[in-house]
Formats: C-alpha cells, structure tokens, sequence
C-alpha cells in the first residue's frame, strides 16, 4: 500500500478537500484536527490501496483463519469485530462505512467470489452506500435503477387518503404517512418529513434518499402494512 497514512498538518499531494451541503450548496466542510479523532478518522487513503488490503486480508495474509472467521462473525445482531456482516439479495456481505467532517466511504465485500467495492466520497452524505450497492448489483449482473429513471404518475386522491396513518418498521421505530394537498409525506422517527412519488397506486419512491415504499391490503380491500426497500434490504412495517 503506497497511499496510506495519518493525516497531519503537513501538505499531502493531491489529497482531496472535504465539502459538505449547505443552505446555499456545497461548502467547504468545517475544520477538525486529526488529533481528536484519530483513529476513527485520521487515516487517508486510496481505492486502490483499500483493495489491496481487502486482498491481504481476505486472502490469509494478514491473519490466520482462525482470527478471520472470528472477526467476522456477528456477535450481537449483524456486527463482528468492526465489520457489519448480513445477507443482501442471498449473498453474504462483509462491509463497514465511515464519515468525517467532509468525507464518507463505504466498503464492501463479498466472500463468495471474491467482489470488492470500495467507495470514497469528499462530500458528507449517503451518496457512497447508495453507489456501493448499485456497484455490487451490477457486479452480480442485477438491473439497477436510478431515482432519476423512475417515471411519476398521478394517484387518486381517495387511494393516497387510504395510505394515511401510521406503520411500525421496529418497536419504537414508526414511519407516518400524511396527505397534504394532494401530496403523501412520510416521516420516520426523529427524522425531517418528505414527499413520495408515485410509480403506480401501491409503489412510491423517495428523491431524497435511494428508497421505496410499497403498500399492501388484504383480501378486504384494507390497507394493512408497507414494505420499504433501501439499502438492498425488504423491511416489513405493518400497520398500526
């Protein structure tokens, strides 16, 4: 690895400024000495290096066996020892993301053959996870499509109306649907409120953030749960 290292005060060669979104749009991102975060943050590098220690690690040459099927197994929920390992889409992945003032990445890895996606992003925000997933789908030969492919239709009134109310994701985790005007708003747990789109009268999408939400009724015609796709996962959130 030859772009590796602690960020200090010293000029680095081409290393990249870190930006974050503001009221007017991007800004420089605001100022934190390597020294407060250090390792949860100090440490700069390149696509390229992270590959090769992906390699190394993956590939026995920085611990035995042993040592790597113990970091990599969840010991409370889906986390190991400093990893997120879970399923998406029937396929294991090993991965972790980061975020400083002014930059995020994401990694992933699957074991199964061997696919590595590692991206780095200077701009504070979600964008690196959403471009990881999308990156690992086409890796696997999976149709992708982006927010701005999906096509909005118009949905009656009396059906957005039917959606109103209040879905439980996880206990103490709800997301509220509300009709204002003619538009449906959705709003999780300690989070802003944002409009859905429509794509049919069940399936709505968000443009804030790479997600979906489908509604589902039972036999009778109720309403009685959503499912929300984001992030290569289907969350079932029913009704209350």
């Amino acid at each position: 690895m030859t772009h590796l290292g602690h960020v200090h005060i010293a000029i680095i060669h081409h290393r990249a400024a870190g930006y974050t979104p503001g009221r007017g749009g991007v800004e420089n991102a605001g100022f934190i000495h390597m020294s407060i975060p250090h390792a949860a943050g100090s440490l700069y590098s390149t696509t390229g290096d992270l590959l090769r220690w992906e390699q190394g690690l993956f590939g026995g040459k920085l611990l035995s066996a042993s040592s790597l099927a113990k970091m990599t197994t969840p010991f409370k929920n889906d986390y190991a020892f400093g990893l997120n390992v879970r399923t998406v889409s029937g396929r294991k992945v090993i991965s972790h993301g980061g975020g400083i003032e002014g930059f995020n990445t994401f990694l992933a890895y699957h074991p199964e053959d061997k696919t590595a996606v590692i991206v780095l992003a200077n701009l504070n925000g979600q964008a690196p996870d959403q471009i990881a997933e999308k990156l690992m789908s086409l890796a696997h030969g999976e149709k992708v499509q982006l927010a701005s492919e999906r096509k909005e239709v118009i949905v009656s009134p009396k059906v957005l109306t039917d959606y109103a109310g209040t879905y439980e994701l996880q206990p103490g985790f709800d997301i509220v649907m509300t009709l204002e005007g003619n538009q449906l708003m959705t709003q999780a747990t300690g989070q802003p409120k944002v409009p859905l789109f429509a794509e049919s009268d069940t399936k709505f999408f968000l443009k804030v953030i790479d997600a979906q939400v489908e509604f589902f009724r039972n036999d009778k015609g109720v309403v009685t749960h959503l499912m929300l796709h984001q992030g290569g996962q289907d969350m079932k959130a029913p009704r209350k």
